[in-house]
């Protein structure tokens, strides 16, 4: 067990073991050692607020924390010897945070540290940070202020002699040239905390535990096995004559050897004769087809086959209420660009049989890849939030790049002006390393991996964009680190072949149609004054709710006059505003001029004063007491004022709180001079404008 509490600025001096200082971000991580599990919570308090749901405590993990706790043992895995599977737990549990900087690259780092100063064998430490681009200056653990301005937000993880461990970007399309200078930068600050967790390491003089066993193949029996075996024979009948020869071996190691040799002849396939095992060459694309508009009543469809991996990607648009969710940990309110992506990874895309539960890491974490790759090319001005959701179909290769290119043609299908087509890739990676397996020997790059390639390889290179950048990367391995010239020919590699599938994209559907379907939701504005809100909302916006419950429609404020009226169809958009015209056709208004005098019909005697109306659709306004007279009075009766009897007062505009008439009789009982004014036109609430045409006669 060890943990591990780091200030913000990630700098590595001692570990400070006697609890949370004021200020800093504090992070506790316990390792019972592997398969290594890793688990990142945040609580409100850390940020020093209540959870504002009904038991006011943490329910379940959120899609950050899950994110988090992926990116952390992505960097930490590779790292672990091999044939090493005893359980290892590390939870991070976020005590204190600043608000100013991001938690999760403490946490990598504190994750690192932990290990490193554990007994547990572990071949680290690992360093991470986080690289921004602001202003084309490139920025290290930038702010979480300096990221909102940011095009580009790189996590790199690496260790020591500058070896890549882990790669997760998201970019607002930006250039090669400057994506692949933002690595090498990263690599590099990363070399700072390692030095400084080395550095703990040896003051603290850890000892690293031996093993018990590591279950690895025993060396005899990977060498009874023959190629022809591995080759032609099932892994079954091999098994059974492996368990004959070596009756007391145990299960995992027979497995074991069998996927060492079925290991060994895949990688020296393509090692030695530059040969896959489905026939392609080392560059080669799987044959794809794309398919738009499958189903006419969706906003959007697109079906996208690479090979044996097929995706559906459906758009649904809605309202913009919708994209704002409540992020108790960073920030009161988070806008989520109009956007939200959902993967369903069903167990009949591999041909398996499994329990369908709810979204699982796998699928949260691919489609939260997806989701960055086509975030950049979505307008922000768009008039609706867009849910895309990918079915995963079959799946053999990389599922979460096809649905970037699956929801890329969904957007364009559904008509949103989307600002270039985005295409995914992935690329594995075959390494040969000396005995010692310390140099390496040779290696190729494999363009568009099929599963067995990423099972039987090192590396999961995941690269999206368009045309002219990057819009999202994701790289995962299985060694202990790879030189960054390795990681630049996989960019170019990727690149090349990102251009191949826009070309056949393109032949599909080249840009975003440029009228969205008939089925489609619709929005217009409706303007309503100030003094007619009230009647229009209802009371306890009874109205409002309503008009949703009989029509499907939803308002949203805009400003203080002006609503937003959201409607899933064009017929319910016509049922509105038949609704909303039944609902204020008495409710006509004129313009009224300041500082005028008009005639009043007395509608009412109150206690407090008389209910008058200037016209004969107007709803009555009040005319208190004190209005009415100069003399002081308590009753309108005093005055002898009647129901139906006409006075004349003076209009002195709205009140601005309200929005309710101010209306006055004593003024006029001065010697001063007034217009009398005749009222005839009227004026309504307008419907698809921001502003009433209003008429005026004198």
């Amino acid at each position: 067990q060890a943990s591990w509490l780091m200030p913000p600025s990630l700098r590595c001096s001692r570990p400070q073991l006697d609890g949370p200082r004021r200020g800093w971000n504090y992070i506790s991580l316990m390792s019972l050692p592997t398969g290594s599990f890793v688990d990142y919570r945040q609580k409100a308090a850390a940020a020093g607020r209540i959870p504002t749901n009904y038991l006011r405590r943490e329910l379940g993990t959120t899609d950050k924390e899950i994110l988090t706790s992926r990116v952390i043992d992505r960097s930490i895995r590779p790292l672990f010897p091999v044939g090493y599977f005893y359980d290892t737990q590390i939870l991070c549990n976020l005590l204190a945070v600043d608000g100013v900087n991001d938690p999760d690259i403490l946490a990598i780092n504190g994750a690192s540290a932990a290990l490193a100063l554990s007994d547990i064998p572990w071949n680290g430490p690992v360093g991470a940070v986080r690289v921004g681009l602001v202003d084309g200056e490139t920025v290290i653990n930038p702010t979480r202020k300096q990221m909102s301005s940011s095009t580009l937000n790189l996590v790199v993880a690496a260790a020591p002699q500058n070896q890549v461990v882990m790669l997760e970007a998201t970019a607002e399309n930006i250039l090669q040239q400057d994506f692949c200078h933002a690595i090498k930068v990263g690599v590099k600050q990363t070399q700072h905390i390692i030095q400084g967790i080395q550095q703990l390491v040896k003051e603290r003089g850890v000892v690293k535990r031996t093993v018990q066993k590591l279950f690895v193949a025993p060396e005899e029996i990977v060498e009874s096995i023959s190629r022809d075996e591995a080759i032609n024979k099932i892994r079954l009948e091999t098994e059974e004559q492996l368990k004959e020869k070596f009756p007391e071996a145990e299960p995992y190691e027979i497995m074991e050897s069998f996927n060492a040799v079925s290991k060994d002849i895949f990688r020296n396939l393509i090692l030695n004769e530059y040969r896959r095992c489905d026939g392609r060459d080392l560059t080669s694309l799987r044959d794809i087809k794309c398919e738009v508009n499958m189903f006419k009543m969706l906003h959007g469809s697109a079906l996208f086959q690479r090979g044996q991996t097929q995706v559906l990607c459906t758009v649904t648009f809605d309202s913009i209420e919708s994209s704002v969710k409540s992020d108790l940990i960073s920030t009161a309110v988070r806008y989520v660009y109009l956007w939200m992506f959902f993967l369903s990874f069903p167990p009949y895309a591999t041909n398996e049989i499994g329990k369908v539960t709810g979204v699982n890491r796998r699928e949260l974490g691919h489609g939260a890849l997806a989701e960055r790759a086509l975030k950049p090319i979505i307008p922000q001005d768009f008039p609706f939030t867009i849910r895309v959701t990918s079915e995963v179909l079959e799946s053999n290769g990389s599922s979460s790049m096809a649905s970037a290119c699956g929801g890329s043609l969904a957007l364009m299908d559904a008509g949103v002006p989307v600002s270039s087509a985005v295409a995914g890739v992935a690329v594995g990676l075959v390494t040969k390393y000396d005995l010692e397996g310390k140099d390496l020997e040779d290696y190729r790059l494999l363009t568009d991996i099929l599963g067995i390639e990423d099972y039987y390889g090192d590396m999961d290179f995941k690269l999206a964009g368009t045309s002219k950048g990057v819009t999202a990367l994701q790289v995962d391995l299985k060694l202990p680190g790879i030189p960054i010239k390795i990681i630049m020919e996989a960019i170019q590699q990727a690149t090349a072949a990102k251009r191949e599938i826009l070309q056949i994209m393109n032949e599909t559907l080249a840009k975003p149609r440029p009228n969205r379907k008939e089925s489609g939701p619709v929005v217009e504005t409706i303007h309503v004054p100030l003094s007619k809100r009230l009647r229009f909302l209802g009371p306890g916006a009874y109205n409002l709710k309503k008009l949703q419950a009989k029509t499907g429609v939803t308002l949203s404020q805009l400003d203080e006059e002006t609503y937003s009226m959201f409607a899933p169809t064009p017929s319910a958009m016509h049922e509105a505003r038949e609704f909303i015209g039944e609902l204020c056709k008495d409710d006509q208004e004129i313009n009224l001029e300041f500082g005028a005098v008009y005639t009043a019909t007395i509608t009412e005697i109150r206690d407090s004063g008389v209910m008058v109306k200037l016209y004969p659709n107007m709803t009555p306004v009040l005319l208190h007491n004190s209005q009415l007279d100069q003399r002081k009075i308590k009753h309108p009766s005093a005055l002898g004022l009647e129901v139906g009897q006409e006075i004349q007062v003076k209009y002195f505009g709205r009140d601005p709180t309200d929005g309710r008439m101010r209306l006055s009789r004593k003024v006029l009982q001065s010697p001063a001079t007034t217009v009398l004014k005749t009222l005839t036109d009227k004026n309504s609430i307008v419907l698809g404008s921001t502003a009433p045409e209003s008429s005026t006669s004198q």
